[in-house]
């Protein structure tokens, strides 16, 4: 009878850890899309796509004075003007995965995709 219980007990234990995990792992794959706007290597601003309802604008500053403005869009996010020399950052367009980030390397500015929908891409070029 002792072992019964003994086994019931443990059946018991490895089914609730089991669904805690699985909830653990749901949970935190429902993150969704986010939007990291990194300056000099530090994580200024989060933006989870996912949620954003109607388009917006904003405007990081270097302490040198350069300006990306980044726009925001449902699901997407670019930078769609800057004062830096050469405007790659601007001419990136829309991002809206994990892809390709973009970079504004003379004001050392980095948008990056994290989180979300897999994607089946090991290597993409510009």
């Amino acid at each position: 009878m002792k072992s019964t219980k003994f086994w019931a007990v443990l059946i018991g234990v490895v089914l609730v850890l089991s669904v805690a995990v699985a909830a653990g792992v749901y949970l935190w794959r429902g993150v969704g899309t986010m939007a990291c706007i990194y300056q000099n290597g530090t994580l200024i601003e989060r933006i989870n796509l996912d949620t954003v309802t109607s388009p917006y604008e904003l405007t990081v500053t270097d302490r040198d004075g350069g300006e990306n403005v980044i726009s925001v869009e449902p699901g997407r996010i670019r930078i769609s003007d800057a004062n830096c020399p050469d405007h790659v950052c601007v001419n990136t367009g829309w991002i809206s995965d994990g892809v390709i980030p973009i970079v504004c390397l003379p004001h050392q500015l980095v948008i990056r995709i994290e989180g979300g929908g897999n994607s089946d891409i090991d290597i993409a070029v510009q």
